[in-house]
């Protein structure tokens, strides 16, 4: 029989995984990070119950970043404020080991590139960074619908990042093409 912690946090894993896989398909930033509002909800809920503590710090964390960045109030500031308290405090509350790491990495660096990013290309291939250090993470802690929505998302997003590189492409070809002709 699976024990009832297991069931609810795969429970709570699941609505997670839904709402990182709607925040995937948004075409702006700004909705990307709403869904991901509701991402950290639920992660920090299903971590607390699949305790893993280093990801339920890291997850209120996000919750706080992913709020801020809404808002647009994510400063320079907040971002290095942000990430230190991860560290320190993830780093504290760390009762899986080498695992417990995977969030507080995966947060640090997420969190500076919501920062830096300039456009949803860039929010994208931090994405998928930080989708495959929480898959590791999710499957360790037996959170299975994360784990595989990470891997089914790692895979799209980097399909989607690589379509809209070769429609780029198409469009300066076709627009030096037209200029050399013209000329």
């Amino acid at each position: 029989m699976i024990p009832h912690y297991l069931l609810i946090g795969n429970l709570l894993s699941f609505c997670c995984a839904m709402c990182i896989a709607v925040s995937v398909i948004k075409r702006n930033k700004r909705n990307l990070i709403w869904w991901q509002i509701w991402d950290s909800i639920f992660g920090l809920l299903a971590s607390f119950v699949l305790l893993s503590y280093s990801s339920f710090t890291t997850e209120t964390l996000c919750l706080i970043r992913n709020s801020l960045a809404y808002n647009k109030k994510l400063t320079k500031l907040i971002t290095l404020i942000l990430v230190i308290i991860c560290i320190t405090v993830g780093l504290y509350a760390n009762n899986r080991g080498f695992f417990g790491l995977c969030p507080i990495i995966g947060f640090s660096g997420y969190t500076l590139s919501m920062y830096l990013a300039q456009n949803d290309q860039q929010m994208r291939y931090s994405l998928i960074i930080n989708l495959s250090i929480w898959m590791i993470h999710d499957f360790y802690i037996q959170a299975y619908p994360s784990a595989t929505m990470d891997i089914a998302l790692c895979v799209w997003t980097f399909y989607q990042a690589m379509r809209r590189i070769r429609r780029k492409r198409r469009f300066k070809n076709f627009t030096l093409a037209k200029s050399t002709t013209q000329g």
